[in-house]
């Protein structure tokens, strides 16, 4: 398996910290809980991305915003969705 050098949540500068919170705020609130957290409790996928605080934020907000309650999709289409892009890319997060 290939390392990535990451910056945990308690290493973060200000400008990571505002990224990881800023797309975070997107999500819907069952996604709070990461499902392989990192020692600091974050998201493993989402630290893969933390040397690159504007880059973090635009891919996981694009996310945030397509989970989006206000979207003509149900909450149930929009996990279906994201379920089958995830098994089509053999995702396991």
């Amino acid at each position: 398996m290939a390392w990535i050098r990451t910056v945990p949540l308690s290493e973060a500068n200000q400008q990571l910290q505002q990224a990881m919170e800023a797309q975070k705020s997107l999500y819907p609130k069952e996604y709070a809980t990461p499902v392989h957290p990192t020692e600091g409790g974050g998201a493993q996928i989402v630290e893969s991305h933390s040397l690159i605080p504007d880059a973090l934020f635009h891919a996981f907000a694009t996310f945030g915003v397509l989970m989006s309650p206000n979207l003509p999709l149900s909450r149930r289409q929009h996990e279906m969705i994201t379920t089958v892009v995830s098994v089509t890319n053999r995702c396991v997060y």
